[in-house]
């Protein structure tokens, strides 16, 4: 209540309701005070704090200072000027530092401790007190009901008594608690002051202490130090300007020199191709599988060493092996998703990498590099001079084309037309094509959304596997490497008898078989589908040439896998870049519903050269052509022959016809003459009958060793 400022000692004892009133009211204030020095409290002890941890900042500065000549940089030379400048600083800061720990303490004992008092002793002595004074009003208030309660008729002294002193107790127990909280509360009004100056006077001290043993220890001496130092540093600012100015000077120049540089794929006639390199470095995006079908790129800098590919992650201390480059072979590959692709492939074909350059300017310089690593002329001392040399005479190296026709038409002016043959060596893998290209398409050459076979299924051709249910004799195919059944047409003592080592790497049907367009197009198709598909795994077989047929024998166990008749081999050729490559159209005897046999086309690769595979199909095809005339030779001498044989025969049959009819008229000539006796004197009479028996017996008789 207003125009009070005491709660009255004097009138505890009656315990009013004014003097409750007045005391809410001072217990209300209690409480705003308790608020308000708790807000005071957290802001001077972050006072407090900061300056601690100022003091420790500055201590720990000026110890980093004095370790400065410990400290090995790997760029920074022996600077023993640079050190005892930073020594001074060091002893300067630390005379701070020491000034720091002297306000900090002042603080403590100045500005900290009366607040923290205050606020622990004479704030939660008032909350103490007023706890007990609510007990003690709850208690003679209780004591007071049970004195009223007492019976007027039934008086029990005992009872009274005990009840009586119970009030006694209470009410004085009362009174002193409220005496005591109401002196506690008026005090208060006092303390608060005193709590609130006594701070912040420490406070205000201690900062001026702080600043008169600043002034003292800043001596004249320090100044003159400053001042040189500020000198220092205006010369370095100055020097640093001026290098700073070289700098984008150099910059500028820079930035006009490698604008052509900028775009992703620049003109190649603007940066021309080098193919003379013989090591080369740079950021390329590698295919990594995650899954059956599906792949991922990462982004990594790749480089030549030596005869390595090495490749490193942005910020990996060192690169990793990729594979051997020496004897490996490296071609241009398409894929659906990416531009600018090339594959490596190792020598021994289980490794390859399919890359994305970042132009095609650096697909082709990658090509050519790695080619050159390949052939090992980064072995000579003059590499670079030798793989001029040698591109001088080497073929262009494998680049991607915008399309299948527009590659070969590269080779048109120089190339002539090639009769249609099955003959097929090294002049029909080095590009050649048919004058008729012009009026080919893809769709021509390979049907569109045909499958491709990666991988050999069928244990045998299917031309076996027909032959087998129409003739029930076909051949059977032994896991031990025997083969039953006749071998009239896989006879062992063939002319011509060679193997190879081979791995297929995929077929599929085509269209044309009139060009080897259609062998370069299907090489093509499956090499840009294993690279989509991840499909790295190939199956290695032996190739076995002969003059009847072509087999693919597994070889571990000897098992036919594939066997093609030489008859049914339409086309045979190389790769135009990577003579490893190669395949042959077959053309089966089973047709569609329109009637047009059906062609297929296998791709393999060989371990040396493709270019003597098909030297080898061409001279066994050579060979069954000669085979098969000398043949046909023979069979038309044997027919003559048997015509002969067969006329001479008609004459002889003649001859003797003529020869029993001479007989039998001799005979019946015989019997219409008269009976002669016989030499005993009896007579033989031949009926009609016995001798047409007698003709007819011998004339089936002759007859019959003819015959025969």
């Amino acid at each position: 209540m207003p125009g009070f400022d005491t709660l009255p000692i004097e009138e505890t004892l009656e315990d009013s309701p004014q003097t409750r009133s007045l005391l809410g009211v001072f217990e209300e204030d209690t409480a705003a005070i308790s608020s308000y020095f708790s807000q005071l409290f957290k802001a001077m002890q972050r006072i407090y704090d900061a300056q601690n941890e100022l003091s420790a900042a500055t201590h720990l500065t000026s110890k980093l200072l004095k370790d400065y000549e410990k400290q090995r940089f790997p760029l920074g030379g022996d600077d023993e000027v640079m050190s005892s400048t930073l020594q001074q600083f060091a002893k300067v800061i630390d005379e701070l530092s020491s000034c720091h720990a002297v306000l900090s303490t002042q603080l403590a004992d100045a500005m900290m401790f009366p607040i923290t008092q205050f606020k622990e002793r004479d704030l939660r002595e008032i909350l103490i007190l007023k706890e007990v004074f609510q007990i003690a009003s709850d208690d003679h208030d209780a004591a007071i009901n049970r004195y009223s309660r007492l019976s007027k008729r039934k008086e029990n002294e005992k009872v009274k008594n005990e009840v009586m002193e119970d009030v006694y107790t209470s009410r004085k127990k009362h009174h002193e608690t409220t005496m005591h909280y109401f002196a506690s509360l008026n005090m208060l009004q006092y303390k608060k002051k005193i709590a609130l100056l006594e701070p912040l006077l420490g406070y205000m001290q201690a900062q001026i202490s702080f600043f008169k043993l600043g002034s003292e220890n800043l001596t004249q001496q320090w100044e003159d130090f400053l001042t040189n130092i500020g000198t220092s540093v205006q010369n370095v600012r100055r020097e640093m300007d001026r290098d700073a100015e070289a700098v984008e000077q150099t910059i500028q120049d820079l930035k006009e020199a490698s604008d052509p540089l900028y775009m992703p794929d620049p003109d190649p006639n603007t940066i021309p191709v080098n193919r003379n390199l013989t090591r080369k470095a740079g950021y390329l995006n590698t295919r990594n599988k995650t899954g059956l079908v599906s792949s991922s790129w990462d982004r990594q800098y790749f480089f030549t060493q030596g005869g390595n590919l090495m490749s490193q992650s942005r910020g990996a201390v060192a690169g990793g092996l990729v594979m051997d480059i020496d004897n490996c072979s490296v071609m241009a590959v398409d894929c659906e998703d990416r531009r600018f692709c090339f594959q490596i492939t190792s020598f021994d074909g289980k490794k390859a990498a399919i890359l994305q350059a970042e132009s095609r300017k650096d697909c082709e310089e990658w090509i050519a590099t790695i080619n050159n690593i390949s052939k090992r002329i980064y072995l000579s001392e003059n590499p670079e001079e030798i793989a001029a040399r040698v591109n001088q005479s080497a073929l262009e190296a494998v680049t991607p084309s915008p399309s299948f026709q527009q590659r070969h038409e590269s080779f048109r002016p120089s190339m002539q037309g090639r009769p249609k043959t099955a003959r097929s060596g090294s002049q029909c893998s080095v590009g050649s094509e048919s004058p008729a290209l012009s009026s080919l398409s893809l769709d021509s050459l390979v049907a569109p959304d045909t499958p491709i076979q990666f991988d050999i299924i069928s244990p045998v051709t299917e031309e076996h596997a027909s032959q087998a249910k129409s003739g029930g004799q076909g051949r059977r195919t032994n896991p031990f490497g025997e083969s039953g059944g006749t071998q009239s047409e896989e006879s062992e003592d063939s002319i011509l008898h060679q193997l190879f080592i081979v791995r297929f790497l995929g077929c599929m049907e085509v269209k044309a078989t009139e060009s080897t367009d259609v062998i370069y197009e299907t090489m093509r198709q499956i090499l840009a589908a294993r690279a989509i598909h991840n499909i790295f795994r190939m199956t290695e077989s032996h190739l076995l040439v002969t003059c009847e047929c072509l087999k693919l024998i597994d070889p571990q166990t000897q098992v036919t896998r594939l066997r093609f008749s030489l008859s049914s081999v339409v086309l045979c050729a190389t790769h135009q870049e990577n003579k490893r490559l190669f395949g042959f159209v077959l053309q089966t005897a089973g047709g569609r519903v329109d009637g047009r046999p059906v062609t297929v086309c296998y791709v393999f690769e060989s371990n040396n050269d493709g270019e003597k595979i098909c030297d080898s199909v061409g001279l066994a095809k050579q060979i069954a052509l000669h085979s098969e005339m000398d043949r046909k030779a023979s069979k038309k001498q044997r027919e003559l022959d048997k015509a002969k044989e067969k006329q001479q025969e008609e004459l002889h049959k003649q001859k003797q016809i003529e020869k029993d009819l001479e007989e039998q008229s001799r005979l019946i000539a015989a019997s219409s003459r008269p009976s002669q006796p016989a030499a005993d004197g009896q007579v033989l009479v031949l009926s009609n009958s016995q001798s047409e028996d007698s003709d007819a017996g011998e004339e089936g008789q002759k007859k019959g060793e003819s015959e025969a």
